[in-house]
């Protein structure tokens, strides 16, 4: 095509295709190209980290399967992931693994969980996570790409695959891309990470999200009109099939501040949420969901009439005003925050981002 620049390529691309073919055959693909793995490039990884080759980092023993270091490294590089994200990659996954969930059967649950990641320190920027504007969104590849290891380290490490031993019925979009930087530099507040206690620079949050949605509120100069939408956002009947349901906040810039300004802190948030966000008996019990079973706290229909009278007690649908991580990321302009709905509850725990001199005993290529 004329006035389109040459691309000069320094690799055979017939060879670099029967390598994707490759990956796509032994269904260690999660639908997009892999890049080509070799023993050079993934001692590239572990290159970026004091740890072990050999160190297991995750074991799920209903499945009899576990994973490695050297495994995640060459998942991450499949994934498109720089050898200097790896570390991001360890303690993400580290972090998940705080998570009760996330260690047993929640790879697995009929409504398909996706991590959501969250990073926070200097090493956002020097590694380039998004953290403004679109920072759920496409077009960067820290974000994506280790959002994406751990995503193959889920499919190949522990064989979790659609029609297989994932059981997810529609699935998540999110599945691999729920990874965003804090937007440090607009939060009125400390970072997340040090919000949990952890006094380490760099860090990872991370939790198991069922799925997410907008609360468009820029219409209000009353703060907690915002947070009456934000609790609405929280109560919807749907999620509850169990005694209570834990959500995360990603508030934006602009609601973060007005709140802020208000006098509100995180922890005034969290309360003002766990206080309010719920339904009535009688709300559950249009929905059939107005009992408490037996059964690890699931709620059931009792077979009560929906017309039946009475039932105005408040129902509050979230554990504890700990249980919901509040975090500041996206764009200034538009007064939009997210809600998502954690599957299980959040640890409330962050892991340092690990980096230094490879281990004493690298691998050796083949």
């Amino acid at each position: 095509m004329s006035g389109t620049p040459r691309i000069d390529v320094a690799f055979d691309a017939d060879q670099t295709r029967q390598a994707i073919e490759y990956g796509y055959a032994r269904e260690w693909s999660d639908g997009l190209p892999l890049v080509p793995v070799t023993p050079a490039l993934v001692d590239r990884f572990l290159a970026t980290t004091p740890r072990d080759p050999a160190e297991v980092i995750g074991t799920m023993e209903h499945l009899g399967r576990s994973c490695t270091v050297e495994l995640a490294a060459v998942n991450a590089a499949m994934a498109g992931c720089e050898p200097a994200c790896f570390p991001v990659v360890l303690a993400a996954w580290s972090a998940l693994m705080l998570e009760r969930a996330a260690r047993g059967g929640a790879w697995q649950s009929t409504s398909g969980p996706a991590p959501l990641i969250v990073v926070n320190g200097p090493i956002r920027k020097e590694l380039g996570f998004n953290s403004t504007g679109g920072a759920l969104g496409p077009g960067f590849r820290a974000n994506a790409t280790v959002a994406r290891a751990l995503g193959l380290i889920v499919r190949n490490a522990f064989g979790l695959r659609p029609h297989g031993l994932e059981q997810s019925t529609q699935g998540v979009p999110g599945r691999w891309t729920l990874c965003l930087g804090e937007n440090e530099e607009d939060s009125p507040w400390e970072p997340l990470a040090a919000s949990t206690g952890l006094g380490a620079p760099d860090a990872v949050t991370a939790t198991l999200l069922r799925t997410c949605a907008y609360v468009d509120n820029r219409h209000t100069a009353d703060p907690e009109q915002v947070l009456w939408d934000l609790a609405d956002a929280m109560s919807a009947t749907g999620a509850i099939i169990f005694r209570h349901t834990a959500c995360a906040l990603i508030l934006g810039p602009d609601h973060a501040r007005f709140l802020a300004d208000a006098g509100y802190g995180r922890r005034d948030v969290q309360q003002w949420l766990y206080e309010h966000a719920g339904r009535t008996v009688a709300d559950l019990r249009r929905a059939g969901k107005d009992g408490v079973g037996e059964d690890n706290g699931v709620r059931y229909a009792t077979g009560t009439a929906p017309e039946a009278p009475g039932g105005e007690e408040f129902v509050r649908f979230l554990p504890s005003p700990e249980s919901i991580p509040v975090l500041v990321a996206g764009a200034h302009g538009a007064a939009m925050s997210m809600v998502g709905r954690i599957f299980g509850n959040w640890s409330g725990g962050a892991v340092p981002v690990v980096r230094g001199e490879p281990h004493p005993h690298p691998l050796k290529e083949a």
